[in-house]
């Protein structure tokens, strides 16, 4: 077996290890944060799907159709977000040991598209002329649950990128960088 070192390359932290809460050894407090922001931040992105699969379920049942809805519609769409939470999660763990790679594609991918498809329905709510007086005025049930799921979700992405690039993190990527370069040879 393979003795764990504490450096940034370590393979002794990937399997079933690499999805502990614990920090592993090694890992400076910044990345361990982000690496908890992240995983918040896909709970909370799971939350609101199943509050949407929910509310669909439920509208076609009250609309009258027998309880018939798009059940192919979510079913699709729960698919594919779980691909995506998995994939994601995935990508969290590798972002933790190190990996270059893993913390650019998730700046790339879920700081910038992700964090885009937050804002984008509240944007697009108020270009069209509402405002935020509106807001308490026009809530239904499904916005008064997803708000502050959402809220969590965007305030989690927002700090994970913050510990995600501190100097202490900059640090812990470069030094895997450099260990996996004199590996190499």
């Amino acid at each position: 077996m393979k003795p764990h070192s504490p450096s940034p390359s370590s393979d002794a932290t990937t399997g079933a290890a690499a999805f502990k809460l614990d920090k592993p050894p090694g890992v400076p407090k910044a990345v361990q944060a982000s690496f908890l922001l992240w995983l918040t931040a896909v709970a909370a992105g799971v939350l609101e799907t199943t509050i949407r699969v929910i509310d669909a379920l439920a509208m076609g049942w009250a609309s009258g159709s027998g309880g018939e809805t798009d059940v192919t519609g979510v079913i699709y769409g729960v698919v594919i977000r779980v691909t995506v939470y998995t994939l994601v999660v995935y990508i969290i763990t590798r972002m933790r040991l190190g990996k270059s790679w893993a913390r650019l594609t998730l700046a790339a991918l879920l700081g910038v598209i992700g964090t885009r498809s937050l804002v984008i329905d509240p944007i697009s709510w108020l270009a069209g002329g509402n405002s935020l007086s509106d807001v308490f005025t026009q809530a239904n049930l499904l916005f008064v649950l997803i708000a502050p799921v959402r809220t969590v979700h965007l305030a989690a992405v927002i700090a994970a990128l913050m510990f995600m690039f501190l100097p202490s993190a900059n640090t812990y990527f470069r030094t895997a960088r450099s260990v996996k370069r004199q590996t190499l040879g």
